[in-house]
């Protein structure tokens, strides 16, 4: 059964920003999440893990852009939190040098 057509996006950026955030920005939230954990973390058993839970965290953020009204506010929300954890990164290289 056909989608109904009321539901779907007609605007071809609209469209180009919801899925070049749910893949790219998704990943990016994703991958600096997982990052951030192996500062605080041991960082082996978080390396290994993300195999799954990096998986698992980037299809939900995959959907998630897909269920918002405006594709540009998806890649900033999703920005602005890769941008969140490159600073945990960043403050606990400082503090906790490898």
């Amino acid at each position: 059964m056909p989608a109904n057509p009321k539901h779907l996006t007609t605007s071809n950026w609209q469209r180009f920003a919801k899925i070049s955030a749910g893949i790219l920005g998704g990943y990016l939230v994703s991958v600096t999440f997982h990052l951030a954990l192996s500062y605080w973390f041991y960082h082996v058993n978080v390396i290994i893990t993300s195999a799954f839970t990096g998986f698992i965290l980037w299809a939900t953020l995959l959907v998630l852009a897909f269920l918002a009204k405006n594709g540009w506010k998806i890649w900033g929300l999703y920005l602005f939190i890769t941008l969140l954890f490159s600073a945990i990164i960043y403050i606990s290289k400082i503090y906790f040098p490898i």
